[in-house]
């Protein structure tokens, strides 16, 4: 297999162009036995990875009472995602140039020392910049990984290993919620991060035995194409930076917000005219100009949105509206999970045995809308078998369409720049997930005061004390004791009523949390209807069977008929 291999997860290095030297010899030539020792080693690091993400929501609810941040509740996740956005490209380019192994192995290693370094975090924006560091070694990790795999197999045999990796991602998401809530009403939150050491330290051991290191000629010379990275930074992190704080940390037409927007949209205007420029770009703008390209990745970017709204914010609703412990929280993830991984294993078996993916791409999409419009139902009285069967929904909706949009795109271009386009499709889909953690986050600050306030009967408001008003302006009460405690004295006041005041004020923050979980669940339901709307363009095309350089790109995709 050429460097330039598709991946299978979507993401991956970018490709040499189309004239460039002479491809490696590469892992098509590898060995069956050797070519599944080295899946294996590569699916130990992605249930590192995996893992990560799926504890570390449930032992938010926790983190942010200890370390007092709920207005920071999504920059943790927020600064995971901008890293590991600004890592796909990067790293899957360098690899491109000089090997996979190395960032491989390294993102493990860096990945297990700031893993270390968040769980000895000791204020919210240590944690902040640790998931940051976090995130640039998750992001060259999965880079790697998901490269490795379109490495082995052409897209005709790659819907049944995505059916492989998608049970390492469900065991990941089956156990983590879960294992996340033990640890978490356990050891600590702490723990949650102090997992990923032993895990690490396996895959770096499977990695240095199994994984190959292929090598380019030596007669290769590479060009890097450095201003595109650095503009391609500087844009995701402004633009980024701007929605995640606007309306919450500064008012949005503050000097701070504005600077960023405007520092974002300069740099993403930088960045495309050097990609348009430069003679071996990170990322080739006539990609998007490929109809089922193009069409993958606005649909792509767009269901990581309802997708990472979800996974982030479910605990909150389970532990501040419905009451649950951390635990719960956890368990309510996995019929989710299962959904998915049943889903996603039998839609890559599918498009194997049929050669399709255009139908079960549209019904993905469209279920993940009906399942997030079932989550924006939910409200102060919703039980908890009822939060269950909105997750499987959702649940099967994302499993569905899990590995088609990479497939499509894999399949769609030239086998020399399959590498780069499917890169494309991850960068796009973790700005969806990063953009949606911050708009949701930002929605779900927004709403809470005024519905709270609106919640809280007139009489009570006015003989509570300004400064403990003040206080009961983020719901984290609702998870904390010390914080209960606090109340009772604040009420003190009310005399032989106080504790139906207490009961009453605890009531208004349930209903303030509820409602402003309604409006964001909704708009993730809008944003997923769009989707399906874009989805609905998709066009089916024969899968290649090689992956081989010079194997022709299919004329129904190059001409979008």
């Amino acid at each position: 297999m050429t460097a330039n291999a598709p991946t299978a997860g979507g993401m991956a290095a970018s490709a040499p162009s189309a004239t460039g030297p002479a491809a490696p010899q590469g892992f098509y030539d590898l060995p069956r036995r050797r070519v599944w020792t080295t899946l294996g080693g590569v699916m130990v690091a992605m249930l590192m990875a995996a893992l990560d993400q799926t504890i570390v929501g449930t032992a938010m609810p926790r983190v942010i009472t200890e370390l007092h941040g709920f207005e920071h509740y999504a920059g943790v996740l927020t600064a995971y995602m901008v890293a590991s956005t600004i890592a796909v490209p990067i790293s899957g380019k360098l690899s491109d140039l000089y090997g996979r192994k190395p960032f491989l192995m390294g993102g493990v290693l860096l990945f297990i020392l700031a893993s270390a370094a968040c769980g000895a975090a000791q204020s919210m924006g240590q944690l902040i910049a640790f998931r940051g560091v976090q995130g640039l070694a998750a992001g060259t990790t999965q880079a790697m990984a998901f490269t490795t795999i379109a490495d082995l197999f052409p897209p005709a045999r790659r819907g049944r290993v995505s059916g492989v990796m998608g049970t390492v991602f469900g065991l990941a998401s089956v156990i983590g919620p879960a294992l996340g809530g033990v640890i978490t009403d356990g050891p600590g939150w702490r723990y949650v991060f102090y997992v990923n050491i032993p895990i690490g330290i396996a895959a770096l051991a499977v990695l240095g035995f199994y994984f190959p290191m292929i090598r380019r000629p030596r007669d290769f010379r590479p060009r890097i194409d450095y201003l595109g990275a650095l503009t391609l930074t500087l844009a995701v992190v402004s633009l980024l930076l701007a929605i995640s704080w606007g309306g919450r940390d500064y008012s949005w037409g503050s000097p701070v917000i504005l600077a960023l927007a405007l520092a974002g949209v300069a740099m993403t205007g930088v960045f495309l005219r050097a990609e348009s420029l430069a003679a071996d770009p990170i990322m080739p703008l006539g990609l998007f100009r490929q109809p089922v390209v193009g069409v993958s990745l606005a649909a792509a970017a767009l269901v990581a949105v309802g997708m990472f709204g979800a996974t982030l914010f479910i605990p909150l609703f389970i532990q501040g509206v419905i009451g649950s412990n951390a635990t719960g929280s956890g368990a309510v993830m996995t019929p989710m999970m299962l959904g998915m991984i049943a889903a996603s294993m039998t839609s890559g078996q599918l498009v194997t045995h049929l050669g399709r993916y255009r139908f079960l791409a549209i019904s993905g999409v469209a279920l993940t809308a009906v399942g997030m419009f079932l989550l924006s139902r939910m409200g102060v009285g919703t039980q908890y078998v009822t939060v269950v069967a909105f997750m499987v929904v959702l649940g099967l909706g994302l499993g569905l369409t899990m590995p088609l949009f990479s497939l499509a795109v894999q399949n769609a271009v030239d086998v020399r720049v399959v590498g780069t386009a499917t890169a494309m499709v991850q960068f796009l889909r973790s700005i969806g997930g990063s953009l949606g953690a911050a708009l949701f986050g930002a929605v779900l600050a927004n709403r809470f005061v005024p519905a709270f306030h609106a919640a809280l009967p007139a009489d009570v408001m006015a003989r509570m004390p300004a400064a403990a008003l003040a206080r009961l302006d983020n719901p984290q009460l609702l998870m904390n004791p010390g914080a209960l405690q606090r109340l009772s004295q604040d009420l003190a006041g009310f005399g032989d009523q106080s504790r139906q005041a207490a009961a009453t004020v605890l009531a208004a923050i349930r209903a303030g949390l509820a409602v402003s979980l309604h409006d964001m669940f909704l708009l993730g339901a809008a944003v997923l209807v769009l989707a399906t709307l874009i989805t609905l363009r998709l066009k089916d095309v024969p899968l290649r069977h090689s992956n081989r350089p010079g194997t022709p790109v299919p004329a129904k995709a190059a001409a979008g008929d």
